[in-house]
């Protein structure tokens, strides 16, 4: 009995808001993932890149591998400048570095980013779409409204779905 009520003390002990936070059933919110493989769904995608396969550390483009890097999660706000989407229900994206170079032919002969080798890509998940948008240049995208408008590094946007 004398151990049962050091063990009740011991409880009422801890302070309110822990004892709270203990109890409470913690909910983490599902993550939409861009990884996995992806079919072509706007003309640009279909014409260009074709299909596209996104892994941890490689991304897959005309059956040949990129080397993938995560570098930060792009906030609504920049998801919603990217590509369009409603800054009050769109989700978070990703940032990647990788590197495509400018010689690297794709569907049709075409190229990420004309002369320039494409050196970023964000990636835009929600339920089974997924929006990509490539950019060129050393520097970090910029993601406001007026930074992509003026942008002379984005390359281009691409549609796919699973």
């Amino acid at each position: 009995m004398k151990k049962f009520v050091i063990a009740i003390a011991a409880v009422l002990a801890i302070p309110g808001p822990v004892r709270c936070m203990a109890q409470a059933q913690v909910q983490i919110p599902v993550q939409i993932q861009d990884k996995g493989y992806w079919r072509a769904a706007s003309n640009t995608a279909a014409s260009i890149t074709g299909d596209i396969g996104i892994a941890a550390a490689t991304m897959t483009l005309n059956f040949k591998k990129y080397p993938l890097a995560s570098i930060r999660s792009l906030q609504p706000a920049e998801v919603s400048a990217a590509f369009d989407a409603d800054a009050s229900t769109a989700g978070p994206g990703t940032l990647y570095r990788l590197r495509v170079p400018a010689w690297v032919r794709l569907l049709k002969h075409n190229t990420l980013c004309g002369t320039d080798d494409a050196e970023w890509m964000a990636t835009y998940a929600a339920g089974k779409s997924l929006q990509v948008a490539f950019f060129s240049g050393a520097d970090e995208p910029k993601f406001s409204f007026d930074a992509i408008a003026n942008s002379t590094h984005l390359c281009g946007t691409y549609s796919f779905v699973r």
